[in-house]
Parts: structure tokens; C-alpha cells; sequence
């Protein structure tokens, strides 16, 4: 039965990867769950150890975060801001600067995966009605975000997973990874800028009337107000995820806007998907094979707190089975992280999901999205800045890591 959990794991994985099975229309969340139910079926994993994997502070403190961006969606904050950026720029470079700026600094307040989401046909609408190519701006709201939500434990879901992990301080997070992550911001806007020259020299048209957006006052004071009470309570001792759900539960009591709607705008493919790899990562854990690969991996000198292993490894995983999985698949297997093991896995696996599409699931939504509002991002269309930038990034991120003493090098 361990061999059949073992393969189990490796197809799941493989499916991450691959993020299709070839001829069925599944994604990587349908994978994780079929590989769940394998398990469960054959006897393999017992349904109270399948339960008992999840980590369900994580998912929760995620959940609530979803409705509380989806609280600035109903109230047209997204379209404002894009609206804004799009009118406000009198030139091309203007408008990618202001893109890569509104997603990073959005990204580290909200879940990234929500805020580009949303953000991704607005702009793709917004981008054309000006006449220029919509590539560069998409890339950079999906690289932006990436690189933004590396700077606090809420910006992303494995950020997210990783602070429950370790019990990480909201302040202390943002102290070590901020600084990086806003040079990576810098990074992402100069990269595109670069390779994306010619597509920029484009003169934009003036800025047609349909940019602009209403904007329902009440809804988005609301939604600040949130925002801000959540990021007080992550100051205090309260646990992340209770303060999180109590914020998220205020926001529900509306006279004006159904629950249904603001729990719409929740990403329940991205929670199935953590919850069924929590169980598959799991059951794999307790296999004797899990046992003999962290044996073997020691024995020749791997060391996961070491920036020598980590970055490279992180850089790997994330552009294979994709960032989340990594982080579920290494704090699973391992069972030991320092803090600053913990803030360099955060900000490691964060700046290499820019380095391809398959990076991060910030990249596939807006492919995804872009694609439905008429606008192809290709695999080459990521890697040509994508690579630059990011080995670029994590290089200045894993010198800072080890010139504060977070990790040692090798």
C-alpha cells in the first residue's frame, strides 16, 4: 500500500506540473482532489488522517481574505483604479509603471490571486481602448503582483501558509521581506521595459469616457475599514485566522449586498486545491520513502536552510509543480524551519514564480482571463522578461537574506 501512495503522489505532482491531464478538462485542483479520492477509495490514507492534513487555520485565514477582497470588487474599487492608471497615463512607459505599481502595492494588502483576477479583463478592455498592445501591461500586473505580494504574510497563499507554519509576526515579515520585494517591483517594471521596448514606443490614443467606473462609497469605505482593522488584529496576540473570519463575518451583514455575492467572489478551486495537496503531501510523509529521500538528500550535504539549496530549489519547484504545491510539498516533508529559513522559503518562492507562466497561479489566472477577453499571453510572451527579472530578483533578495543574517549561504 506504500508503493500505492507513492504513486499517488508522484502523478499528483506530475499534474502540477503538467497542470492538465492530456484529453479531460481538469486542472490542477481536480487532479489534487481525484488523487484525494484515490486514496480515500483504495484504503490507502484512513478519512481521519485525510482530515486531520489540512490545515485548516490556513484555509480559513485565506477564506477570509477572499471576502474581504471581493468586498472591494463589489464596491468597483478595481475597475476605479485601472480606470485611474489607464486615463492618468500620458505615455505607454507611464501606464506600465502605474500597472506594476497598483498590482504590487494591491497584492500585499489582498490576495494577489483575487486582485488579478479582477483586475485582468478591466485592464485587457482599458489597455485596447487606447491602441496599444495589451502584453506588456497584462505581464506586468501579473509580475507586479508576484513581486508585491512578497512582502507580507498575507499577499499570497503560500505566504499565507508558510506564517501559519512558523507563527510569523505580521511586523517582523514585512521588516525582512519588504525591502526586496519592492526592488523586484523595480525589477519587473524595468525588465518589461526593456524587453518590451518596441510594443512601448507605441503612441496611446486619448483616453476614451467608457474608462471611467462608478464607485459605490459606502461599499469601499467599508472594505478599507476592514482592511485596516485586519491589519491592526494581525498586531496583536488574537490568532490570524479567528481575526480574519470575525472581519470577513462583519462584512457579510450587509443590507445591500447578499451574502451569495460576496462568498462568490471567493476562489474555492485555489482552497480545494491546498486542502487536497495537504492530504496527498501527507499521506506521502508518512511512507517510509518519505523517510529515505529526506535520509538521502542529507546525506549529500542538503541542507534546506541554506541559501545554496534553497534558492535553486525553490526557483525549480516553483516553475514545475508551481509555488503553492512547493510550499505545501516542503513544509510538509520537512520537519524543522527557523524563522529566517521560513521568510527566505516566503520570498524565494514568491519572486520564482515570475520566471515562467507555470510559475504561479497569479500567471495562469491571467493568461486564463486574458485569453477570454481576446488577448494570447504565451509561454515565450512570460519567459522573455520573466527570466531576467527573476533571477535578477532572487539574486538581490538572497544577498539581503544573508547580509541580515536570516540564512547562511551554504
Amino acid at each position: 500500500m506504500h508503493a500505492f501512495v507513492v504513486a499517488i503522489f508522484v502523478l499528483t505532482y506530475l499534474g502540477m506540473a503538467a497542470g492538465r491531464v492530456p484529453g479531460l478538462r481538469l486542472d490542477r485542483a481536480g487532479i489534487a482532489l481525484i488523487a484525494v479520492a484515490a486514496l480515500l477509495g483504495s484504503g490507502a490514507v484512513a478519512p481521519g488522517d485525510a482530515w486531520a492534513a489540512i490545515d485548516v487555520p490556513t484555509l480559513v485565514l485565506l477564506f477570509a481574505l477572499m471576502i474581504v477582497s471581493a468586498q472591494f470588487g463589489r464596491a468597483g474599487f478595481y475597475e476605479r483604479c485601472v480606470g485611474a492608471v489607464v486615463r492618468l497615463a500620458d505615455r505607454p512607459q507611464r501606464l506600465l509603471f502605474g500597472v506594476v505599481a497598483l498590482a504590487g502595492v494591491l497584492s500585499a494588502l489582498l490576495a494577489n490571486d483575487i486582485v488579478v483576477f479582477a483586475m485582468t479583463p478591466i485592464l485587457s478592455v482599458g489597455v485596447a481602448m487606447r491602441g496599444l498592445d495589451p502584453r506588456p501591461y497584462l505581464l506586468g500586473l501579473a509580475a507586479g503582483s508576484n513581486a508585491g505580494s512578497a512582502a507580507t504574510v498575507i499577499g499570497n497563499p503560500q505566504n499565507i501558509l508558510i506564517g501559519q507554519v512558523g507563527a510569523l509576526d505580521f511586523w517582523d515579515f514585512f521588516a525582512v521581506n519588504a525591502p526586496p520585494a519592492i526592488f523586484a517591483l523595480v525589477v519587473v517594471y524595468l525588465a518589461l521595459r526593456w524587453t518590451w521596448r518596441r510594443e512601448l514606443g507605441v503612441e496611446a490614443r486619448p483616453v476614451p469616457s467608457e474608462v471611467a467606473a462608478v464607485v459605490d462609497r459606502r461599499q469601499l469605505a467599508k472594505a478599507g475599514i476592514a482592511t485596516l482593522a485586519l491589519v491592526f488584529l494581525f498586531s496583536l496576540s488574537v490568532p490570524r485566522e479567528i481575526a480574519a473570519l470575525v472581519i470577513a463575518a462583519l462584512l457579510l451583514l450587509s443590507r445591500r449586498t447578499a451574502s451569495r455575492e460576496l462568498v462568490a467572489g471567493v476562489d474555492w478551486s485555489l482552497l480545494l486545491l491546498f486542502g487536497c495537496l495537504f492530504a496527498v503531501t501527507a499521506a506521502f510523509a508518512a511512507t517510509p520513502a518519505a523517510g529515505a529521500l529526506l535520509d538521502w538528500l542529507a546525506g549529500r550535504g542538503w541542507q534546506f536552510h541554506e541559501l545554496s539549496v534553497l534558492a535553486p530549489l525553490t526557483l525549480v519547484l516553483s516553475n514545475t509543480v508551481g509555488n503553492v504545491p512547493a510550499v505545501v510539498l516542503l513544509t510538509t516533508l520537512v520537519p524543522e524551519w527557523s524563522s529566517g529559513a521560513l521568510y527566505a522559503l516566503a520570498l524565494l518562492s514568491t519572486l520564482a514564480g515570475n520566471l515562467l507562466i507555470v510559475g504561479s497561479i497569479a500567471n495562469i489566472i491571467v493568461a486564463e482571463r486574458a485569453a477570454a477577453s481576446g488577448v494570447r499571453l504565451s509561454f515565450v510572451d512570460f519567459a522573455r522578461a520573466g527570466i531576467p527579472m527573476t533571477l535578477a530578483a532572487m539574486l538581490a533578495a538572497a544577498a539581503w537574506l544573508w547580509a541580515i543574517g536570516m540564512v547562511s549561504l551554504a
